[in-house]
């Protein structure tokens, strides 16, 4: 299966619970990119050279990336992609892997959460500088002076996570991800959820709709 979900929705979260409740593999397209890079293997080596210019990193070394992965498991063992894909070209290619190989997807799942809601949960997140444990302030209450409850490192604002730059994070996941939507969407793959609520309803959502599916 994949799952979508805007900045802020929760999908890693969800990812996580999936993972264990169906015994799935989570492939994490951020995490293969992180461990590609570290260990500078040729399809990381190919990557840099893009990302140290400033560059958007080509379709076709995404892809490469992320189809090493997924079919490099047993086809009878499932998985839940995250990140991937991102574009309509993207996807057509995982389409087309999977095929070749015998196999399909399953499910796309989509958790849809507002702007608004957006806003709020990423503007007040704050991450701790020593240990990198996140934190929740209310918007409009400075986190000046605060401190990490376990290490006692202080407290700051990533740059992308003040409200201006949520808001075009939001933008551009709408523009990116919604023709990717209608191309599941159009196949009878995709499942959208309401992804307000607590981390315990969401899942319930999630669940139950792959059981009717």
């Amino acid at each position: 299966m994949v799952l979508f979900g805007p900045p802020g929705a929760g999908k890693g979260t969800q990812a996580h619970l999936l993972t264990e409740q169906l015994e799935l593999c989570h492939i994490s397209s951020g995490d293969l990119f992180r461990h590609h890079l570290q260990r500078e293997t040729p399809l990381g080596l190919r990557a840099s050279e893009y990302m140290n210019r400033g560059l958007l990193v080509p379709d076709e070394v995404t892809i490469n990336i992320v189809l090493e992965r997924v079919l490099s498991f047993h086809a009878e063992l499932g998985f839940i992609l995250d990140g991937f894909p991102r574009n309509p070209n993207q996807a057509k290619s995982l389409e087309k892997a999977l095929r070749g190989h015998s196999r399909g997807l399953d499910k796309v799942v989509h958790i849809d959460v507002s702007e608004e809601e957006l806003v709020r949960r990423l503007g007040g997140r704050y991450t701790c500088r020593q240990c990198q444990a996140p934190y929740s302030v209310a918007l409009g209450v400075e986190a000046v002076d605060a401190h990490c409850r376990s290490c006692g490192g202080e407290l700051y604002q990533r740059p992308d996570d003040v409200p201006e730059a949520v808001m075009r994070r939001v933008q551009v996941y709408r523009t990116e991800t919604m023709p990717v939507l209608d191309f599941y969407r159009v196949r009878g793959l995709l499942v959208d959820i309401p992804g307000e609520g607590s981390v315990e309803s969401v899942n319930g959502k999630i669940l139950s709709a792959l059981r009717r599916n």
